[in-house]
């Protein structure tokens, strides 16, 4: 069976900051048509800041959607056109500091297939070195180092929800194990 489905019309609903959001017409593969809901995203890069003594440099901050306070492996989007690798490594200066020798990159997913077209670009830091953090002046965020088998627990013990933090921790697990070699 082909499972496409052929888009007959597309309508912006919403332009904001970040995302927009199309309503798509579509032909499904026995012939009727349905709409989607299709948020657009420009994509991102997440890092793994992983240190010489297997700890992650982890920020939290405030997330409105959810209403709480979140600890995440540094992310930003990326700019127009911007190389993932470059919006990599601006983004971990801006949110810890850090400058990495070596930005590795690991694997792309998309974050919500159902309902988005966002990438998420995920790189390994290594070699750190610390600086000044320099974030957006509308993020208040701070930094910390976390053994990985501590944030392994925090997974577990559902202490960290933000599902490209899991996979990256997951990932700096195995690389500390030795199973992905940088």
């Amino acid at each position: 069976m082909i499972y496409d489905e052929k888009t007959v019309e597309s309508r912006e609903v919403y332009k904001g900051g970040i995302i927009s959001v199309n309503v798509l017409d579509v032909v499904l593969p026995d012939g009727k048509r349905a709409k989607r809901d299709v948020v657009r995203h420009p994509g991102a890069s997440v890092i793994i800041p992983l240190s010489e003594d297997s700890e992650l440099y982890m920020v939290r901050q405030f997330r409105k959607p959810i209403e709480r306070e979140t600890l995440e492996l540094p992310a930003g989007k990326l700019d127009s056109g911007e190389d993932p690798k470059e919006c990599a490594k601006r983004e971990l200066k801006e949110e810890t500091g850090l400058e990495a020798e070596e930005m590795k990159p690991l694997i792309s997913l998309y974050s919500t297939p159902g309902f988005s077209d966002e990438i998420l670009h995920m790189f390994v830091a290594t070699g750190l070195k610390e600086g000044k953090a320099c974030a957006d002046e509308d993020e208040f965020i701070s930094w910390e180092k976390i053994p990985v088998k501590k944030l392994v627990d925090m997974v577990l013990n559902h202490e960290v929800t933000d599902g490209k933090t899991i996979i990256g921790i997951l990932l700096a697990e195995k690389i500390v194990k030795g199973e992905i070699a940088l």
